[in-house]
């Protein structure tokens, strides 16, 4: 299994790679910045702490007829893919919806604006397509040479027990969370943190805030840790060279799609996992 685990056009150009400075203007109405990633950050674990807690009442109210401990409802709930992604996607609806009041509020941009989307052109997506099968290359290469440091049953990959929630999981995985972390990471970290450290550290910083992220999903092993932290700073590499959170949400979607089509073609379309 691999580890999957979100105004102006950028102009292509096909010349080695020069991280260009993150756009800095001056006023109130300037990029965002360090204090919108706060107040993201607060309301991030609010919102999933709200959205669990509400599910989990949900959760014992529907499960009541099996008489469980409070325990063995929790770890029942902790391995329950439907009401984990159910969480996770109200808890990212309700993010979403305040960095557009947030981008407003303070920067009278519209979200888009404000995180420099810039949607490419034809060739560019293309461009960016091809990078994130490249990356998907690279991460099965990498996943061969440290097989030996990767443990052979992970949080995220028990999730795939079984074929409904591993196509719930797969359509989650390309088409809602690449967008919701390249905004979060590419379109508020990354150009908050390059107005005070410049290009490359906020690139370094910012992909291992990215590997954090996915590090209960990994159990904190360093192999495939490493593997994410490679792509969190192509990722942002990507944001830094174009200025387009677009771009860097082609390339995660292009390079989940690739890892979850092997999984799917090597699993007979999820028909043989592990809890069937």
């Amino acid at each position: 299994m691999h580890y999957i685990d979100p105004t102006s056009q950028p102009e292509f150009s096909p010349e080695p790679f020069t991280p260009a400075p993150a756009p800095v203007t001056t006023g109130d109405r300037a990029t965002v910045d360090l204090l919108d990633v706060l107040l993201i950050l607060l309301v991030a674990v609010f919102a999933l702490f709200f959205c669990t807690t509400a599910a989990f009442g949900v959760y014992s109210f529907t499960h009541r007829w099996q008489h469980l401990s409070a325990d063995a409802l929790s770890k029942q709930f902790a391995r329950d893919t439907v009401y984990l992604l159910l969480v996770q996607l109200s808890a990212y609806i309700f993010v979403i919806g305040f960095m557009a009041l947030l981008s407003w509020s303070r920067h009278q941009r519209s979200l888009p604006q404000a995180i420099s989307w810039n949607a490419p052109s034809a060739r560019q997506a293309w461009y960016a397509a091809a990078g994130g099968l490249t990356l998907a290359l690279i991460s099965d290469m990498g996943d061969v040479l440290l097989s030996r440091w990767i443990p052979k049953s992970l949080p995220i990959t028990e999730l795939f027990k079984d074929r409904q929630s591993a196509l719930l999981l797969a359509a989650f995985g390309i088409l809602i969370a690449p967008v919701v972390e390249e905004i979060m990471f590419r379109g508020f970290l990354y150009p908050a943190l390059a107005r005070f450290t410049g290009v490359l550290p906020s690139i370094v910083v910012t992909a291992a805030l990215f590997t954090a992220l996915h590090g209960a999903q990994l159990s904190f092993s360093w192999a495939p840790l490493l593997l994410i932290f490679i792509v969190g700073v192509t990722l942002t590499v990507v944001r830094a060279r174009t200025n387009s959170v677009a771009l860097s949400v082609i390339v995660h979607m292009t390079y989940n799609f690739f890892l979850l089509a092997q999984t799917f073609v090597a699993t007979h379309g999820f028909r043989q996992m592990q809890g069937t």
